[in-house]
């Protein structure tokens, strides 16, 4: 049986994505953007991207670009001072640039590079959206899709862990020639501690991140 309190949660997390009536759609947008509803389908964006490409090329390219978004929107969305957001998306237009670079003939070093500044930030992102999650006194919509974001978002940082090890070690990662979204999928099973086995780190550091 669910309990009262999650019946409560599910309802109060379905009336936040209903408009009001009366409710300008501007202000609609606005009030799903503040109460991370933007941030969790750019989340789910980075998945179904990550999933579906390759990070070389010009995929890794479009990951960047929309790992960065996500990250400066989580950073606006969780009341972080202006100077952090700026911060964020003057690092985050180096990693694109990298990335850039990279698909241009750069190498896979510099994509390496690309990915673990893009870990940086969705760290910092992370814990700010944590922080403004935990400071809210009650559970509400907010909180709700703060902390599905945050979950989710811990999965796709660690891909880009996984992403820079293989592009700056000198074997791959997982010591085979891998599927497209075989990172994600590995990250994802990790962090749900599923655990199907069938991917493993081939040596340091992989095994022991």
């Amino acid at each position: 049986m669910e309990s009262q309190a999650s019946q409560a949660e599910r309802a109060g997390l379905l009336r936040g994505f209903q408009r009001k009536p009366g409710e300008r759609w501007s202000r609609f947008a606005t009030r799903i953007a503040n109460a991370f509803g933007l941030v969790l389908l750019l989340v789910v964006a980075i998945y179904v991207l990550a999933s579906l490409v390759s990070f070389k090329g010009w995929g890794a390219v479009a990951l960047a670009a929309v790992t960065v978004t996500c990250a400066a929107v989580a950073l606006a969305s969780s009341v972080a001072g202006p100077r952090l957001v700026r911060g964020a998306v003057a690092v985050g237009a180096v990693a694109f640039v990298l990335a850039f670079a990279s698909a241009l003939g750069a190498g896979s070093r510099t994509l390496g590079v690309s990915a673990l500044i893009e870990v940086v930030l969705l760290a910092v992102a992370s814990v700010k959206m944590l922080g403004a999650v935990l400071s809210e006194h009650e559970v509400n919509f907010r909180t709700i899709l703060g902390a599905i974001s945050v979950y989710v978002l811990l999965g796709i940082l660690f891909t880009y862990v996984y992403f820079g090890v293989d592009k700056l070690q000198p074997g791959l990662f997982f010591g085979q020639s891998i599927k497209t979204g075989d990172f994600i999928f590995f990250s994802i099973t990790t962090l749900t501690t599923t655990g199907y086995g069938n991917l493993v780190p081939a040596g340091q550091p992989g095994k022991m991140l």
